[in-house]
Protein backbone atom coordinates (compact mmCIF):
# COMPACT_ATOMS: atom_id res chain seq x y z
CA UNK A 1 0.00 0.00 0.00
CA UNK A 2 2.93 2.36 0.89
CA UNK A 3 4.42 1.66 -2.55
CA UNK A 4 1.46 2.43 -4.38
CA UNK A 5 1.49 5.53 -2.57
CA UNK A 6 4.62 6.42 -3.02
CA UNK A 7 4.21 5.31 -7.18
CA UNK A 8 1.69 7.58 -7.48
CA UNK A 9 2.67 10.72 -5.44
CA UNK A 10 6.16 10.12 -8.07
CA UNK A 11 4.09 9.87 -10.85
CA UNK A 12 1.87 13.12 -9.98
CA UNK A 13 4.92 15.11 -8.98
CA UNK A 14 7.03 13.92 -12.44
CA UNK A 15 3.70 15.31 -14.49
CA UNK A 16 3.65 18.63 -12.54
CA UNK A 17 7.45 19.00 -13.91
CA UNK A 18 6.50 17.78 -17.15
CA UNK A 19 3.62 20.15 -17.74
CA UNK A 20 4.95 23.01 -15.70
CA UNK A 21 7.86 23.16 -18.12
CA UNK A 22 5.40 22.94 -21.00
CA UNK A 23 3.57 26.03 -20.04
CA UNK A 24 6.75 27.76 -19.36
CA UNK A 25 8.14 27.33 -22.50
CA UNK A 26 5.02 28.36 -24.11
CA UNK A 27 4.87 31.60 -21.70
CA UNK A 28 8.21 32.25 -23.14
CA UNK A 29 7.97 32.11 -26.47
CA UNK A 30 4.54 35.11 -26.08
CA UNK A 31 6.97 37.18 -23.85
CA UNK A 32 9.83 36.81 -26.29
CA UNK A 33 7.48 37.91 -29.49
CA UNK A 34 5.56 40.41 -27.39
CA UNK A 35 9.57 41.69 -26.50
CA UNK A 36 10.11 42.44 -29.97
CA UNK A 37 7.24 44.60 -30.80
CA UNK A 38 8.22 47.45 -27.88
CA UNK A 39 8.73 47.81 -24.52
CA UNK A 40 7.28 45.25 -22.24
CA UNK A 41 5.44 46.00 -18.64
CA UNK A 42 4.59 42.62 -16.96
CA UNK A 43 2.53 42.53 -14.09
CA UNK A 44 1.48 39.66 -11.23
CA UNK A 45 -1.22 39.51 -8.85
CA UNK A 46 -2.44 36.20 -6.80
CA UNK A 47 -1.33 34.48 -4.01
CA UNK A 48 -0.78 30.85 -2.99
CA UNK A 49 -4.40 29.95 -3.06
CA UNK A 50 -5.50 32.52 -5.88
CA UNK A 51 -5.75 32.00 -8.85
CA UNK A 52 -2.79 33.76 -10.27
CA UNK A 53 -2.81 36.58 -13.24
CA UNK A 54 0.26 37.66 -15.60
CA UNK A 55 -0.69 40.54 -17.66
CA UNK A 56 2.42 41.78 -19.78
CA UNK A 57 1.57 45.09 -22.56
CA UNK A 58 3.54 45.89 -25.22
CA UNK A 59 3.99 50.09 -26.55
CA UNK A 60 4.96 51.26 -29.32
CA UNK A 61 7.28 54.55 -29.59
CA UNK A 62 4.05 56.56 -28.82
CA UNK A 63 3.26 54.99 -25.80
CA UNK A 64 0.17 53.34 -27.92
CA UNK A 65 -0.24 49.47 -26.52
CA UNK A 66 0.71 47.52 -29.50
CA UNK A 67 0.24 44.12 -28.29
CA UNK A 68 -0.08 42.25 -24.45
CA UNK A 69 -0.72 38.51 -23.33
CA UNK A 70 -2.77 37.86 -20.15
CA UNK A 71 -2.28 34.22 -18.54
CA UNK A 72 -4.11 33.77 -15.24
CA UNK A 73 -5.32 30.23 -13.41
CA UNK A 74 -4.48 27.61 -10.70
CA UNK A 75 -3.46 24.74 -12.74
CA UNK A 76 -0.32 24.57 -15.59
CA UNK A 77 -2.91 24.29 -18.16
CA UNK A 78 -3.20 28.07 -18.11
CA UNK A 79 -2.27 29.56 -21.31
CA UNK A 80 -1.04 32.86 -22.51
CA UNK A 81 -4.22 34.70 -24.29
CA UNK A 82 -4.01 38.39 -26.24
CA UNK A 83 -6.07 41.21 -24.83
CA UNK A 84 -7.96 42.76 -27.53
CA UNK A 85 -9.64 45.53 -25.84
CA UNK A 86 -6.80 47.45 -25.43
CA UNK A 87 -4.94 47.45 -28.62
CA UNK A 88 -4.06 51.19 -30.00
CA UNK A 89 -5.04 52.43 -26.32
CA UNK A 90 -2.39 55.50 -25.15
CA UNK A 91 -0.68 54.26 -21.62
CA UNK A 92 -2.22 57.48 -19.98
CA UNK A 93 -5.86 56.50 -21.02
CA UNK A 94 -5.48 52.48 -19.54
CA UNK A 95 -7.84 52.48 -16.64
CA UNK A 96 -7.61 48.18 -14.91
CA UNK A 97 -11.00 49.09 -13.45
CA UNK A 98 -12.46 49.85 -16.28
CA UNK A 99 -10.76 47.14 -18.41
CA UNK A 100 -11.65 44.27 -15.88
CA UNK A 101 -14.16 45.85 -14.39
CA UNK A 102 -15.18 42.64 -12.03
CA UNK A 103 -11.81 41.06 -11.78
CA UNK A 104 -9.76 42.57 -9.54
CA UNK A 105 -6.27 40.20 -9.76
CA UNK A 106 -6.78 41.26 -13.51
CA UNK A 107 -7.16 45.02 -12.76
CA UNK A 108 -4.19 44.43 -9.70
CA UNK A 109 -1.94 42.91 -12.34
CA UNK A 110 -2.61 45.40 -15.24
CA UNK A 111 -1.86 48.35 -13.23
CA UNK A 112 1.92 47.09 -12.11
CA UNK A 113 1.94 46.13 -15.69
CA UNK A 114 1.58 49.95 -16.27
CA UNK A 115 4.36 50.73 -14.10
CA UNK A 116 7.52 50.85 -16.59
CA UNK A 117 10.66 50.39 -14.66
CA UNK A 118 12.27 52.62 -17.83
CA UNK A 119 10.38 55.10 -19.51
Amino acid sequence: MVTAFITVAAIAWFCQLIFGGWQLRQFNRAFDSLCQKGRVGVGRSGGRFKPRVVVAIALDEDNKVCDSLIMRGITVFARPMKIQAINGISLQELRPDVIFPHDSLCQNALSLALNLKHV
